[in-house]
């Protein structure tokens, strides 16, 4: 009998008895968590109710298009405005007011033209020639008779008093301001203008008001510019997704018949990868060195939308060799001190390539959960962009004297016949910003958390899935006494079917918890962002340790479902009582899982790290044109950290998800062994399903420790 017999009165519950009639993954099973799995239908019928709803409320082209005056989209195809993408301020000046920072809107005229004005020009000095007379009404109102008087088109507010020379900046016509060497500005070269008023006012002056403007479009030029960039390089980025795909397809192939090998060589080319990024930082340090405001700090410099900037400093190439360095001494020291349980980690990974091996369809899995989790991400992001873009435009009065009405709502289409007009000659009926005062609008907030809230659970249903499915497929190559003959047909697609038809509610249950956690934590997140402005060092530090501990609490819920769904796929058993025996089954071999699972988990996160380390810096040298062969043909972007960013997350996902088969091999395997040594002992009554070699290994790994009461 079993050491792990002798004590059935174990605080971590009692081993697994011997069953002669236990082949694997039981087949006659029920449904489970019902309540759960009614709950999750429920809700997705309230997320698709939610997107219709959007789909019908909201407008994408709130975000696209910059508007009018009268909530019109300036360049939209199909409109009087197709012609006039551009956006011009009347009076670029009240662009200074604080109520751009309050209102996110400038409180002057804004209209849509075909260009930008390129000289200057005044009304009174336009009204004199016709051809000028011409040239200034495509920045006036529609319909304007510019044959009247310049005072009175002036108090109809049908034109500006004056044109400046602007460039379109994000579908904006902006003063084309320069400075020269001297810090002097100017515009048009010139130092000064004639404003509305008559008086003479510095260009400095417009740049104020053009830097008040920007707040407003600041966060979408820098959105603009990558965008920019991603239709420049979207075709170089399939590619470099690709070439991902084919260096993860490739290493997974040689792992499965040079385990022992590829994971030495794997080990070797992670260090000298960190290495050659920590050299190549080091040159870019010292090649920095002595040059004009390469010296500049960080903080100094602050936040610039044109990223490039960060690279010609000193700082920042340190920061990049530290962070490095670190990374590379950590691994080595990891690697020094496990050492011996490397070739027992080894061992596990080389028959989880034999269990592939024989399911070879496991390693297509990750093209579904790919597949689902795309239109998973596509149905949030279109949805919350529907609901941001919900609100109806909103008028306010803006008048430049003292006016009682001043910011209140108004309609532009009954405001001439108000009696506002009669108190506040100057006040002017426009287009303030989207917002709205229904129930609909009351709660939009509330839906936008509803959508991120099953966002999360969708994506965690999504990866349980994929859990599940796997550890059934390998539970039933583990529990083929005769391998591999005793292996049931189709493992995968059975296993697929089990979990959908049986489970549906215990993935569901799963996911709902791990959810939960996870919307706190984006909660708390929010909460720090409020309170960054405030000065209250003891909520900065409570909400510091909640961070922390919820952080934990999600890493430990993670690891705790992805045991339970393998004794899910095993057993058939609902979330709760799977969870409780896989819990208590690894606290009973506590030591090996320290010493063996988490080795593993190591070595093929390194795995992970050269296939992104390998791409990675393919794509720098692509991106930044120091291939030679690549030069004429590398796109000319605005940030060129656009596409390496992109090409090195897609190439971790892509890495991710070939290398998740792996890993759940290794995890359904350890738990299958765990479980082998409780219920059998090797006699010919009660043989072990496990190979001798692997048995051998694993056990002597052990030596000396049977359980941990």
């Amino acid at each position: 009998m079993e050491p792990e017999e002798k004590n059935p009165d174990s605080k971590y519950g009692e081993p697994r008895k011997f069953d002669p009639t236990f082949k694997g993954p039981i087949y006659n099973r029920s449904c489970t968590d019902i309540i759960c799995c009614l709950l999750f239908i429920l809700a997705l019928l309230g997320y698709f109710a939610v997107g219709i709803l959007a789909w019908s409320q909201g407008d994408p082209r709130k975000v696209i298009y910059p508007t009018d005056s009268k909530g019109q989209f300036c360049g939209q195809v199909g409109t009087p405005l197709e012609n006039k993408p551009l956006l011009f301020y009347f009076n670029i000046m009240k662009c200074a007011s604080p109520l751009v920072l309050l209102e996110f809107q400038c409180p002057t005229t804004q209209i849509c033209v075909e260009k930008c004005p390129s000289k200057f020009m005044t009304l009174v000095k336009a009204l004199r020639d016709e051809n000028e007379r011409e040239y200034y009404k495509q920045f006036c109102k529609e319909g304007v008779d510019m044959t009247k008087k310049a005072p009175e088109i002036l108090k109809d507010g049908l034109c500006p008093s004056i044109l400046t020379p602007s460039k379109n900046f994000t579908r904006r016509c902006l003063p084309a301001l320069e400075t020269l060497k001297g810090g002097i500005v100017v515009i048009g070269n010139k130092t000064t203008f004639v404003d509305e008023k008559g008086e003479n006012r510095n260009a400095t002056d417009l740049l104020d008001a053009s830097k008040k403007s920007n707040v407003v479009v600041e966060a979408r030029a820098v959105a603009m510019r990558i965008f920019e960039d991603y239709t420049q390089s979207w075709h170089w980025i399939l590619l470099g997704l690709v070439i991902a795909m084919l260096v993860s397809l490739i290493f997974i192939l040689l792992l499965r018949c040079l385990a022992g090998v590829m994971i030495w060589v794997m080990i070797i080319m992670v260090i000298i990868v960190i290495g050659y990024g920590i050299f190549h930082c080091y040159m870019q340090y010292a090649s920095l060195k002595g040059q004009a405001g390469s010296d500049v700090t960080i903080k100094d410099l602050g936040l610039q939308t044109d990223f490039s900037v960060y690279l010609q400093i000193q700082q920042t190439w340190l920061a990049f060799m530290i962070i490095l360095s670190i990374v590379e001494v950590v691994i080595i020291l990891l690697l020094i001190f496990l050492r011996k349980r490397l070739l027992i980690a080894i061992a596990l990974i080389k028959e989880a390539s034999k269990a592939i091996g024989h399911v070879m369809s496991s390693l297509f899995y990750p093209l579904l959960t790919f597949a689902l989790l795309s239109l998973v991400i596509a149905y949030w992001a279109i949805t919350a962009v529907f609901l941001s873009t919900s609100n109806e435009p909103v008028y306010k009065v803006f008048n430049t004297t003292e006016c009682m009405y001043s910011r209140d709502t108004c309609n532009p289409e009954t405001f001439n016949s108000s009696n506002i007009t009669t108190e506040c000659p100057d006040a002017e009926c426009l287009f303030a910003f989207y917002g709205g005062e229904t129930l609909y609008h009351k709660y939009l907030i509330l839906l936008q958390f509803y959508n991120l809230f099953l966002f999360f659970w969708c994506v965690n249903f999504v990866t349980a899935l994929g859990q599940v499915t796997l550890a059934g497929a390998f539970a039933s190559y583990y529990w083929a006494f005769k391998k591999p003959d005793d292996i049931p047909a189709y493992p995968v697609f059975n296993s697929l079917g089990r979990a959908l038809r049986y489970h549906t509610g215990t993935l569901a249950f799963g996911s709902l918890i791990l959810a939960i956690v996870q919307i706190i934590r984006v909660i708390l997140e929010y909460l720090d962002q409020k309170l960054k402005g405030a000065q209250n060092k003891c909520a900065k530090f409570l909400l510091s340790c909640l961070k922390c501990c919820f952080w934990c609490l999600e890493k430990f819920i993670k690891f705790l479902n992805r045991n339970a769904y393998i004794m899910v796929a095993i057993y058939g058993k609902n979330f709760c009582t799977s969870a409780k025996d896989a819990f208590f089954l690894l606290m009973r071999n506590i030591v090996r899982v320290v010493v063996l699972d988490k080795v593993t988990d190591f070595l093929l996160f390194l795995g992970k790290l050269l296939i992104v380390g390998i791409v990675g810096i393919c794509s720098f040298f692509f991106f930044t044109g120091k291939f030679k062969m690549a030069q004429d043909v590398a796109p000319s972007l605005n940030y060129y950290w656009v596409p390496i960013l992109t090409v090195v997350f897609g190439a971790y996902l892509i890495a991710h998800g070939f290398f998740s088969v792996y890993a759940m091999c290794v995890d359904t395997l350890f738990l299958c062994f765990l479980e082998d040594l409780e219920r059998n002992d090797g006699t010919v009554d009660r043989p072990y399903f496990m190979p001798e070699r692997l048995l051998s290994i694993l056990k002597k790994s052990n030596e000396g420790v049977k359980s941990v009461d």
